[in-house]
């Protein structure tokens, strides 16, 4: 069984736990990091719109965005995880002007790997 278990909330239903689904399960605490910062990344540019701000596409994650976790299961090391300072640090990046903040974008984009569940 694997140790690591991603869970995700969404802001928009916030502590509706019915609302809270399965992402999946991974071998390694890396690999469910990963798969939250790809989660919020995704989250974030579903909300993003041309000429947005930081805070403008920070408001609209906390508002609307996934917001994952990491369950350690039985007796696997604790793994924390802020989706939120995550997601703000990124808003930044990802609004930056220019040629830099169209690539990060587009980064994202490429690398989409789910369909929108709920």
């Amino acid at each position: 069984m694997s140790p690591y278990k991603v869970m995700v909330d969404d802001n928009f239903h916030y502590m509706a736990e019915d609302e809270r689904w399965e992402y999946g399960t991974f071998a390694s605490a890396e690999e469910a990091l990963d798969a939250c910062r790809r989660l919020v990344d995704e989250a974030l540019m579903d909300e993003y719109r041309d000429g947005a701000t930081a805070e403008q596409l920070f408001v609209r994650y906390t508002s609307f965005g996934d917001d994952p976790f990491v369950v350690a299961i039985d007796d696997a090391e604790k793994v924390e995880f802020s989706a939120s300072a995550y997601a703000e640090q990124r808003a930044a990046e990802l609004t930056m002007a220019g040629p830099v903040g169209v690539e990060r974008r587009r980064a994202v984009l490429a690398g989409k790997r789910r369909p929108h569940q709920r």
